[in-house]
């Protein structure tokens, strides 16, 4: 009698443990999500990514940090140059110019500049609104009379002509160079993009880059790089 009195009670107590499980305790933690929520969300980035991307933030933060360096430079001349009451001989002038000298069989897709190693001119050509342009200025300003490096990009894309076989292929040329700018003067540098080698050079070694540099006395009130006559500069080997 007494063991089926205790088999009926178990039975009860059987049947609500789903109803026990479900009801939250007094003051408790909520019961947990059904088998069907939602996905937890992606894993964190890996060791090796989270690297590579800070990375990535630190260098676009130097290159900010040296063109701010390179305007404050600029700036201290331009104040230099007032306080002196505009004794120009203290100064020196820079007139950079990228200059076009390839055949139609070359485009130029991009080109980036640097001087002292601050980004001073990066474009990328659409609408062959770079490669048409013979020659354009890239820098025009103050800087401290010494050496100075420029440090040039260049990327041209083949487009076929007598050289077929190079239709759509990338030239990568990469040079620097250095001047030295005199207090007083203004140092004309042309960056000129040419085909060297002439007609029997295979088309892959033709693309390179020369330096055309002059210097001309500056005078108060004149206009940079007036009356310039560029000579030959010595030129770094395009890699």
């Amino acid at each position: 009698m007494i063991a089926r009195r205790l088999v009926g009670l178990a039975a009860a107590l059987l049947s609500l443990a789903p109803a026990f499980a479900q009801t939250p305790a007094p003051g408790g933690a909520p019961s947990p999500a059904p088998a069907d929520s939602p996905a937890a969300p992606a894993a964190p980035q890996t060791a090796d990514e989270a690297f590579q991307t800070r990375v990535k933030q630190l260098e676009e933060q130097v290159v900010d940090l040296k063109e701010k360096i390179f305007r404050t430079k600029a700036r201290l001349l331009l104040l230099q140059e007032t306080v002196l009451g505009g004794d120009i001989s203290q100064g020196a002038r820079a007139v950079i110019y990228h200059r076009k000298e390839m055949s139609p069989q070359f485009v130029l897709e991009s080109v980036a500049y640097a001087l002292d190693g601050a980004p001073i001119f990066t474009k990328v050509d659409t609408n062959d609104d770079l490669n048409k342009r013979e020659e354009f200025e890239i820098f025009n300003g103050r800087i401290v009379p010494g050496n100075h490096q420029i440090a040039v990009r260049m990327v041209y894309r083949g487009a076929g002509g007598v050289f077929s076989y190079a239709e759509g292929y990338k030239f990568k040329l990469q040079s620097n160079q250095t001047f030295t700018a005199e207090g007083g003067k203004i140092t004309t540098v042309k960056v000129v993009g040419y085909e060297k080698g002439g007609i029997t050079a295979e088309m892959k070694d033709k693309p390179a880059i020369r330096y055309d540099i002059s210097s001309t006395k500056e005078q108060a009130g004149s206009n940079a790089g007036s009356g310039d006559q560029s000579a030959p500069g010595a030129a770094t080997n395009p890699q």
